[in-house]
Protein backbone atom coordinates (compact mmCIF):
# COMPACT_ATOMS: atom_id res chain seq x y z
CA UNK A 1 0.00 0.00 0.00
CA UNK A 2 0.95 3.39 -1.08
CA UNK A 3 1.25 5.67 1.81
CA UNK A 4 0.20 9.34 1.39
CA UNK A 5 4.08 10.91 2.10
CA UNK A 6 4.78 7.99 -0.87
CA UNK A 7 2.24 9.20 -2.54
CA UNK A 8 3.09 12.91 -2.23
CA UNK A 9 6.70 12.05 -3.36
CA UNK A 10 5.77 10.44 -6.44
CA UNK A 11 3.69 13.59 -7.62
CA UNK A 12 6.94 15.92 -7.29
CA UNK A 13 8.93 13.51 -9.15
CA UNK A 14 6.54 13.36 -12.34
CA UNK A 15 5.83 17.29 -11.81
CA UNK A 16 2.24 17.03 -10.98
CA UNK A 17 0.63 19.56 -8.60
CA UNK A 18 0.76 18.58 -5.01
CA UNK A 19 -2.01 20.86 -4.05
CA UNK A 20 -5.10 19.41 -3.26
CA UNK A 21 -8.63 20.27 -2.54
CA UNK A 22 -9.12 17.93 0.66
CA UNK A 23 -12.43 18.51 1.97
CA UNK A 24 -13.06 21.70 -0.04
CA UNK A 25 -12.30 25.18 0.82
CA UNK A 26 -12.95 26.94 4.03
CA UNK A 27 -15.43 28.40 5.85
CA UNK A 28 -14.88 31.81 7.33
CA UNK A 29 -16.52 30.94 11.37
CA UNK A 30 -18.97 33.50 12.62
CA UNK A 31 -17.70 33.21 15.93
CA UNK A 32 -14.43 33.68 15.11
CA UNK A 33 -12.31 30.81 16.46
CA UNK A 34 -11.83 27.72 14.03
CA UNK A 35 -12.36 28.09 10.00
CA UNK A 36 -13.70 24.50 8.68
CA UNK A 37 -14.69 23.01 5.02
CA UNK A 38 -18.21 23.03 4.67
CA UNK A 39 -20.66 20.08 6.65
CA UNK A 40 -17.92 20.11 9.25
CA UNK A 41 -19.22 21.50 12.69
CA UNK A 42 -17.27 21.76 15.76
CA UNK A 43 -17.75 22.23 19.55
CA UNK A 44 -15.04 24.15 21.80
CA UNK A 45 -14.60 23.63 25.52
CA UNK A 46 -12.01 23.10 28.52
CA UNK A 47 -10.87 26.49 28.06
CA UNK A 48 -8.37 27.96 30.14
CA UNK A 49 -9.66 29.42 33.07
CA UNK A 50 -13.05 27.76 33.46
CA UNK A 51 -13.27 25.57 35.93
CA UNK A 52 -12.73 22.16 35.77
CA UNK A 53 -14.83 18.90 37.80
CA UNK A 54 -11.71 18.93 40.31
CA UNK A 55 -12.41 22.58 41.18
CA UNK A 56 -8.72 23.96 39.58
CA UNK A 57 -8.91 26.16 36.56
CA UNK A 58 -8.40 24.56 33.53
CA UNK A 59 -4.38 25.18 33.15
CA UNK A 60 -3.02 27.16 29.95
CA UNK A 61 -0.94 26.33 27.32
CA UNK A 62 -2.49 23.27 26.11
CA UNK A 63 -0.56 21.09 23.52
CA UNK A 64 0.24 17.47 23.07
CA UNK A 65 -2.74 15.17 23.55
CA UNK A 66 -3.96 11.49 22.89
CA UNK A 67 -8.08 10.10 22.61
CA UNK A 68 -8.90 6.72 23.92
CA UNK A 69 -12.25 5.04 24.14
CA UNK A 70 -14.23 5.49 27.53
CA UNK A 71 -17.19 3.98 29.05
CA UNK A 72 -20.42 4.10 27.22
CA UNK A 73 -19.61 5.80 24.10
CA UNK A 74 -17.09 8.58 25.54
CA UNK A 75 -13.66 9.66 24.75
CA UNK A 76 -10.98 9.83 27.06
CA UNK A 77 -8.72 12.76 25.98
CA UNK A 78 -5.34 12.68 27.94
CA UNK A 79 -3.81 16.93 27.26
CA UNK A 80 -0.62 17.85 28.17
CA UNK A 81 0.13 21.83 29.21
CA UNK A 82 3.53 23.25 28.14
CA UNK A 83 4.00 25.39 31.47
CA UNK A 84 7.43 26.63 32.70
CA UNK A 85 8.23 27.97 36.25
CA UNK A 86 8.30 31.46 35.49
CA UNK A 87 5.14 31.63 33.97
CA UNK A 88 3.47 32.83 37.05
CA UNK A 89 0.57 34.87 35.05
CA UNK A 90 -0.83 31.91 33.57
CA UNK A 91 -3.00 29.11 35.86
CA UNK A 92 -0.85 26.18 36.19
CA UNK A 93 -1.85 22.23 36.87
CA UNK A 94 -3.28 22.49 40.80
CA UNK A 95 -2.40 20.12 42.92
CA UNK A 96 -0.61 19.27 46.30
CA UNK A 97 3.20 19.38 46.74
CA UNK A 98 2.41 15.96 47.43
CA UNK A 99 1.25 14.71 44.20
CA UNK A 100 3.76 17.05 42.13
CA UNK A 101 6.92 15.82 40.46
CA UNK A 102 8.42 19.13 41.50
CA UNK A 103 6.31 21.80 43.59
CA UNK A 104 8.03 24.57 41.44
CA UNK A 105 6.72 23.46 37.91
CA UNK A 106 3.47 24.33 36.85
CA UNK A 107 3.08 21.79 33.79
CA UNK A 108 1.34 18.45 33.25
CA UNK A 109 -1.64 16.94 31.91
CA UNK A 110 -5.28 17.01 32.29
CA UNK A 111 -7.91 14.21 31.58
CA UNK A 112 -11.02 15.17 29.81
CA UNK A 113 -13.81 12.94 29.08
CA UNK A 114 -16.37 13.91 25.94
CA UNK A 115 -19.69 12.44 25.29
CA UNK A 116 -20.64 10.48 22.08
CA UNK A 117 -22.02 14.25 20.98
CA UNK A 118 -18.58 15.94 21.08
CA UNK A 119 -19.23 17.58 24.65
CA UNK A 120 -17.79 18.03 27.58
CA UNK A 121 -18.32 15.96 31.11
CA UNK A 122 -15.44 16.20 33.30
CA UNK A 123 -11.76 17.72 32.88
CA UNK A 124 -9.36 16.87 35.86
CA UNK A 125 -5.78 16.90 36.58
CA UNK A 126 -3.80 13.65 35.72
CA UNK A 127 -0.16 14.89 35.98
CA UNK A 128 1.33 17.54 37.76
CA UNK A 129 4.21 19.72 39.02
CA UNK A 130 6.94 18.75 35.49
CA UNK A 131 8.07 20.90 32.86
CA UNK A 132 7.09 22.41 29.71
CA UNK A 133 5.24 19.12 28.76
CA UNK A 134 5.17 19.38 25.12
CA UNK A 135 3.94 16.39 23.33
CA UNK A 136 4.17 12.60 24.24
CA UNK A 137 2.64 10.09 22.72
CA UNK A 138 -0.35 7.13 23.21
CA UNK A 139 0.42 3.49 24.22
CA UNK A 140 -1.28 0.37 22.95
CA UNK A 141 -1.43 -0.13 26.78
CA UNK A 142 -4.03 2.53 27.38
CA UNK A 143 -1.97 5.25 28.97
CA UNK A 144 -0.34 8.79 27.85
CA UNK A 145 3.34 9.24 27.82
CA UNK A 146 4.39 12.77 28.64
CA UNK A 147 7.09 14.23 27.64
CA UNK A 148 9.27 17.39 29.54
CA UNK A 149 10.65 19.85 26.97
CA UNK A 150 13.37 20.88 29.12
CA UNK A 151 16.49 19.62 30.94
CA UNK A 152 17.16 22.08 33.88
CA UNK A 153 18.34 20.47 37.09
CA UNK A 154 18.65 22.54 40.55
CA UNK A 155 22.47 23.13 40.02
CA UNK A 156 21.55 25.80 37.58
CA UNK A 157 19.52 27.31 39.70
CA UNK A 158 20.15 31.28 40.64
CA UNK A 159 19.21 33.51 43.42
CA UNK A 160 15.34 34.94 42.78
CA UNK A 161 15.70 33.41 39.52
CA UNK A 162 11.58 32.64 38.57
CA UNK A 163 12.69 29.24 36.73
CA UNK A 164 14.54 27.75 39.19
CA UNK A 165 13.48 23.94 39.58
CA UNK A 166 14.03 21.53 43.00
CA UNK A 167 14.85 18.23 40.66
CA UNK A 168 16.13 17.09 37.75
CA UNK A 169 14.11 17.30 34.77
CA UNK A 170 13.97 16.19 30.88
CA UNK A 171 12.47 12.93 31.55
CA UNK A 172 9.15 10.83 30.64
CA UNK A 173 6.15 10.41 32.42
CA UNK A 174 3.33 7.69 32.08
CA UNK A 175 -0.70 8.37 33.08
CA UNK A 176 -2.69 6.28 32.98
CA UNK A 177 -5.90 6.86 30.83
CA UNK A 178 -8.33 6.42 33.38
CA UNK A 179 -7.76 7.57 36.96
CA UNK A 180 -7.07 11.16 38.57
CA UNK A 181 -3.74 12.30 39.39
CA UNK A 182 -0.87 9.68 38.92
CA UNK A 183 2.31 9.98 41.12
CA UNK A 184 4.85 11.51 38.88
CA UNK A 185 7.67 8.67 38.68
CA UNK A 186 10.60 9.93 35.73
CA UNK A 187 11.03 7.21 33.44
CA UNK A 188 14.70 7.97 33.45
CA UNK A 189 15.55 4.64 31.29
CA UNK A 190 14.32 6.77 28.57
CA UNK A 191 16.92 9.16 28.54
CA UNK A 192 17.28 12.81 29.67
CA UNK A 193 16.93 15.18 27.54
CA UNK A 194 14.77 17.72 25.73
CA UNK A 195 12.12 15.39 25.02
CA UNK A 196 9.22 16.19 22.04
CA UNK A 197 7.15 13.17 20.87
CA UNK A 198 7.36 8.92 21.40
CA UNK A 199 5.48 7.11 19.02
CA UNK A 200 4.95 2.77 20.15
CA UNK A 201 5.05 0.44 17.26
CA UNK A 202 2.20 -1.98 18.82
CA UNK A 203 4.09 -4.64 16.88
CA UNK A 204 7.37 -4.59 18.63
CA UNK A 205 6.39 -2.69 21.61
CA UNK A 206 9.68 -0.42 21.21
CA UNK A 207 9.14 3.17 21.85
CA UNK A 208 10.63 5.60 19.17
CA UNK A 209 11.23 9.53 20.77
CA UNK A 210 12.09 12.77 19.08
CA UNK A 211 13.89 15.61 21.01
CA UNK A 212 13.25 19.27 20.37
CA UNK A 213 16.78 20.89 19.63
CA UNK A 214 18.31 22.01 16.35
CA UNK A 215 20.78 19.29 16.36
CA UNK A 216 18.54 16.73 17.83
CA UNK A 217 19.11 12.59 17.05
CA UNK A 218 15.83 10.25 16.86
CA UNK A 219 16.05 7.68 19.61
CA UNK A 220 14.24 4.19 20.12
CA UNK A 221 13.39 2.64 23.61
CA UNK A 222 13.62 -1.50 23.90
CA UNK A 223 11.11 -1.71 27.57
CA UNK A 224 13.23 -4.75 29.72
CA UNK A 225 9.14 -5.67 29.82
CA UNK A 226 6.51 -5.37 27.67
CA UNK A 227 3.81 -2.37 29.33
CA UNK A 228 6.22 -1.69 32.48
CA UNK A 229 8.47 1.08 31.55
CA UNK A 230 9.22 1.32 35.00
CA UNK A 231 11.11 -1.51 34.35
CA UNK A 232 14.05 -0.20 32.46
CA UNK A 233 15.21 -1.07 28.93
CA UNK A 234 17.22 -0.18 26.09
CA UNK A 235 18.20 3.41 24.38
CA UNK A 236 19.37 3.35 21.17
CA UNK A 237 19.98 6.48 18.66
CA UNK A 238 19.70 6.42 15.19
CA UNK A 239 22.91 6.14 12.80
CA UNK A 240 22.01 6.35 8.80
CA UNK A 241 24.45 3.28 7.02
CA UNK A 242 27.15 4.73 5.36
CA UNK A 243 26.51 8.59 6.66
CA UNK A 244 27.89 8.90 9.90
CA UNK A 245 26.34 11.89 12.11
CA UNK A 246 24.96 13.00 8.71
CA UNK A 247 23.15 16.21 9.32
CA UNK A 248 19.80 16.00 7.67
CA UNK A 249 18.40 19.24 7.76
CA UNK A 250 20.40 20.50 4.34
CA UNK A 251 21.86 19.03 1.18
CA UNK A 252 19.26 16.00 2.09
CA UNK A 253 16.66 17.22 -0.60
CA UNK A 254 18.38 14.49 -2.80
CA UNK A 255 17.93 11.80 -0.79
CA UNK A 256 13.95 12.26 -0.47
CA UNK A 257 11.76 9.09 -1.33
CA UNK A 258 15.42 6.59 -1.29
CA UNK A 259 14.38 4.16 1.67
CA UNK A 260 17.59 4.51 3.74
CA UNK A 261 18.77 1.48 5.77
CA UNK A 262 19.45 2.29 9.39
CA UNK A 263 21.48 0.85 12.33
CA UNK A 264 21.12 1.60 15.87
CA UNK A 265 23.82 2.23 18.73
CA UNK A 266 23.18 1.86 21.98
CA UNK A 267 23.54 4.56 24.67
CA UNK A 268 25.22 4.59 27.65
CA UNK A 269 24.76 7.53 29.69
CA UNK A 270 21.18 7.47 29.48
CA UNK A 271 20.63 9.93 32.70
CA UNK A 272 23.66 12.60 32.18
CA UNK A 273 24.30 15.69 34.52
CA UNK A 274 24.35 18.23 31.87
CA UNK A 275 22.37 17.68 28.47
CA UNK A 276 24.93 15.64 26.48
CA UNK A 277 23.02 12.67 25.46
CA UNK A 278 22.76 13.59 21.71
CA UNK A 279 26.41 14.35 21.85
CA UNK A 280 27.02 11.06 22.95
CA UNK A 281 24.85 9.54 20.25
CA UNK A 282 26.67 11.70 17.36
CA UNK A 283 30.07 10.46 19.07
CA UNK A 284 28.43 7.19 18.16
CA UNK A 285 27.59 7.93 14.19
CA UNK A 286 23.89 9.02 15.05
CA UNK A 287 21.96 11.16 12.29
CA UNK A 288 21.42 14.84 13.24
CA UNK A 289 18.39 16.30 12.25
CA UNK A 290 16.52 19.92 13.19
CA UNK A 291 14.25 19.63 15.38
CA UNK A 292 12.58 16.29 15.62
CA UNK A 293 8.71 17.72 16.84
CA UNK A 294 5.48 15.58 16.69
CA UNK A 295 5.39 11.12 16.19
CA UNK A 296 3.02 9.04 15.35
CA UNK A 297 2.78 5.43 14.24
CA UNK A 298 0.25 4.56 11.45
CA UNK A 299 0.28 2.84 8.03
CA UNK A 300 2.93 0.46 9.94
CA UNK A 301 5.31 2.91 9.91
CA UNK A 302 6.41 5.52 12.57
CA UNK A 303 6.42 9.25 11.43
CA UNK A 304 8.01 11.94 13.00
CA UNK A 305 8.58 15.64 12.46
CA UNK A 306 11.52 17.69 11.88
CA UNK A 307 9.70 21.13 12.47
CA UNK A 308 12.77 23.51 11.23
CA UNK A 309 14.64 20.88 8.56
CA UNK A 310 14.89 21.23 5.46
CA UNK A 311 17.07 23.77 3.07
CA UNK A 312 14.78 26.99 3.95
CA UNK A 313 13.96 25.69 7.21
CA UNK A 314 10.03 24.90 6.74
CA UNK A 315 9.73 21.40 8.09
CA UNK A 316 10.42 17.93 7.01
CA UNK A 317 9.00 14.66 7.95
CA UNK A 318 10.50 10.95 8.12
CA UNK A 319 9.20 7.69 7.82
CA UNK A 320 10.97 4.78 9.50
CA UNK A 321 9.64 1.86 8.60
CA UNK A 322 10.01 -1.22 11.78
CA UNK A 323 9.97 -3.99 9.42
CA UNK A 324 13.16 -2.85 7.13
CA UNK A 325 14.74 -0.85 9.34
CA UNK A 326 15.21 1.76 6.79
CA UNK A 327 14.54 5.86 6.87
CA UNK A 328 13.00 7.79 4.14
CA UNK A 329 12.74 11.90 4.04
CA UNK A 330 9.11 11.76 2.38
CA UNK A 331 8.01 15.69 2.70
CA UNK A 332 10.40 18.39 2.65
CA UNK A 333 8.36 21.69 2.49
CA UNK A 334 10.01 24.51 -0.46
CA UNK A 335 7.17 26.64 0.37
CA UNK A 336 5.90 28.46 3.65
CA UNK A 337 2.50 28.63 1.36
CA UNK A 338 2.63 25.06 1.51
CA UNK A 339 3.73 23.55 4.63
CA UNK A 340 4.57 26.31 7.81
CA UNK A 341 6.52 24.83 10.35
CA UNK A 342 4.71 21.56 10.94
CA UNK A 343 4.79 20.16 14.43
CA UNK A 344 2.62 17.49 16.16
CA UNK A 345 1.30 14.96 13.38
CA UNK A 346 -1.47 12.29 13.52
CA UNK A 347 -2.50 9.62 11.04
CA UNK A 348 -6.31 9.56 10.25
CA UNK A 349 -8.58 6.26 10.15
CA UNK A 350 -8.84 6.93 6.55
CA UNK A 351 -4.87 7.02 5.85
CA UNK A 352 -4.91 10.68 5.51
CA UNK A 353 -1.95 13.00 7.60
CA UNK A 354 -3.00 15.82 9.77
CA UNK A 355 -0.10 18.28 10.60
CA UNK A 356 -0.27 21.02 12.97
CA UNK A 357 1.69 23.85 11.87
CA UNK A 358 3.74 26.13 13.94
CA UNK A 359 5.34 28.73 12.08
CA UNK A 360 4.21 32.36 11.23
CA UNK A 361 1.35 34.03 10.55
CA UNK A 362 -1.75 32.41 9.93
CA UNK A 363 -1.80 28.87 11.04
CA UNK A 364 -3.57 25.77 9.29
CA UNK A 365 -3.86 21.78 10.11
CA UNK A 366 -2.98 20.54 6.84
CA UNK A 367 -3.85 17.02 5.93
CA UNK A 368 -1.93 14.90 3.30
CA UNK A 369 -3.84 12.60 1.44
CA UNK A 370 -3.89 9.23 -0.47
CA UNK A 371 -3.48 10.85 -3.70
CA UNK A 372 -0.33 12.95 -2.00
CA UNK A 373 -2.22 16.06 -2.13
CA UNK A 374 -1.71 18.66 0.51
CA UNK A 375 -5.12 20.34 1.22
CA UNK A 376 -5.89 23.21 4.24
CA UNK A 377 -8.15 21.58 6.55
CA UNK A 378 -8.52 24.01 9.62
CA UNK A 379 -7.42 27.24 9.97
CA UNK A 380 -6.50 29.41 13.46
CA UNK A 381 -9.12 32.28 13.11
CA UNK A 382 -8.68 33.60 16.37
CA UNK A 383 -4.87 35.03 16.43
CA UNK A 384 -1.55 33.22 15.06
CA UNK A 385 -1.01 30.69 17.95
CA UNK A 386 0.05 27.21 17.13
CA UNK A 387 -2.07 23.96 16.87
CA UNK A 388 -1.36 21.27 18.40
CA UNK A 389 -2.87 17.70 19.84
CA UNK A 390 -4.25 16.61 17.00
CA UNK A 391 -5.77 13.04 17.05
CA UNK A 392 -8.77 11.06 16.13
CA UNK A 393 -11.34 9.34 18.47
CA UNK A 394 -10.95 5.57 18.78
CA UNK A 395 -14.25 5.30 16.07
CA UNK A 396 -13.02 7.58 13.70
CA UNK A 397 -16.03 9.88 13.90
CA UNK A 398 -14.32 13.04 15.54
CA UNK A 399 -11.40 15.12 15.17
CA UNK A 400 -9.92 16.86 18.50
CA UNK A 401 -6.95 19.27 18.74
CA UNK A 402 -6.09 22.63 20.62
CA UNK A 403 -4.81 25.63 19.92
CA UNK A 404 -2.55 26.93 22.37
CA UNK A 405 -2.95 30.32 23.10
CA UNK A 406 -5.27 31.53 24.71
CA UNK A 407 -5.75 27.53 25.45
CA UNK A 408 -8.93 25.75 23.68
CA UNK A 409 -9.59 22.31 23.09
CA UNK A 410 -12.09 21.78 19.45
CA UNK A 411 -14.06 18.52 18.57
CA UNK A 412 -14.90 18.56 14.91
CA UNK A 413 -17.57 16.26 13.54
CA UNK A 414 -18.41 15.72 9.81
CA UNK A 415 -18.80 13.75 6.56
CA UNK A 416 -14.95 12.22 6.83
CA UNK A 417 -15.71 10.28 3.89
Amino acid sequence: MVSPLEAFYARVTHGQSTHGVGFGSLVPDPRGLLDLPAGFTYTAFSKTGDIMSDGNPVPGDHDGMAAFPGPKDTTILVRNHELSPDQINKFGVKASDSHKYDPLCLGGTTTLIVDKNGNLQQDYASLAGTYRNCAGGPTPWGSWISCEENTSTPAGNKLGDPRNVSKKHGYNFEVPVRGRLVKPIPLVAMGRFNHEAIAVDPVSGYIYQTEDRGDSCFYRFRPQQPRNLKAGGILEALVIKGMPTVNTSTGFLSKKGQPLAVEWVKLEDVDPVEDTLRQEAQTKGAAIFNRGEGAWYGNGLIYFVCTSGGEIGQGQIFAYNPVDDTLTLVIESERESELDNPDNITVAPFGDLFLCEDGNGEQFIVGVNAAGEIYKFARNAINTSEFAGVCFSPDGSKLFLNIQNPGITFCIQGAWG
